[in-house]
Formats: structure tokens, C-alpha cells, sequence
């Protein structure tokens, strides 16, 4: 069994494009890219990585819930983050990121990964995050 996930009222991308927010295939379900936007694309919480993380993790929640899933049932997380300061700096910036991801994840957590990168394809995101979930048969 494979379901599309696309929440109601979910954001969307600037242009029509052939992706999906999430699929459920079995007891699987893989969210892809998530970011802190509205229904149009329009980036929220510009400058502010404790706003666009939540942002980002309701999201997240969203696709999940969509297939009948939460976090206690997510295995896996990737996070993207944009920071352009410092080896100083960063700590703080990765630690604000992270406690507001704490507010969402269940122990004892997935297996995740966090990405220091250049940019995200919208300028003014700072962080993307994409999670795999499984639900017990």
C-alpha cells in the first residue's frame, strides 16, 4: 500500500512542481524536505532559528499525523541548517535550534543527523529538516 501525503491548507512550492510532502508505503512513512513557510512558499520566521525550527518540526508533525503516525514513531531525522557565523557562535545558534527540536522529539529519540550547509533554496530559510517513521504493524 503506498498513500501520497499532502496535508490540507500544508505549504507549498513557488512553482508547480512533481513532489509529494510525504509517502506512506507499508508501516513506512518518509517525509521529505520540510521548511518554515506558509500555504504559499512565503518563508516565516525570517531570522529568527527558534521560530522556523518549530516551524519546521509542525510540519513535520503535520505530514506525519497525515499518515497516522507521530514522533514517538520517527526513526530517523535529518536537519539542514543555515549559519554563516563562527566556530563561537554556531554553539549557540545549534543549541537554540535544538532545544526547540527537543519540544517535539520523544525519548529515546531517532538516529539524526545535523547538516551545517551554505543555503537553502529559499534564501531566508534557515533550516529544513525530512524524517523517516515507522509504525508498528
Amino acid at each position: 500500500m503506498m498513500r501520497r501525503l499532502e496535508p490540507p491548507d500544508h505549504w507549498g512550492w513557488s512553482m508547480p512542481v512533481p513532489m509529494s510532502q510525504g509517502w506512506r508505503v507499508g508501516n513506512m512513512i518518509f517525509v521529505g524536505g520540510q521548511m518554515s513557510a506558509d500555504a504559499r512558499g512565503n518563508i516565516l520566521g525570517v531570522g529568527d532559528i527558534e521560530q522556523q525550527t518549530r516551524t519546521v518540526f509542525r510540519n513535520i508533525t503535520n505530514v506525519l499525523a497525515e499518515a497516522g503516525a507521530d514522533w514517538r514513531h520517527v526513526v530517523k531525522l535529518n536537519t539542514y541548517y543555515v549559519f554563516d557565523g563562527g566556530k563561537d557562535a554556531v554553539r549557540d545558534f545549534w543549541e537554540r535550534m535544538t532545544r526547540v527540536r527537543m519540544e517535539f522529539l520523544v525519548p529515546p529519540g531517532p538516529a539524526a543527523t545535523a547538516v551545517r550547509v551554505a543555503g537553502l533554496i529559499y534564501a531566508d530559510a534557515l533550516i529544513e529538516a525530512d524524517v523517516v517513521a515507522v509504525v508498528p504493524e
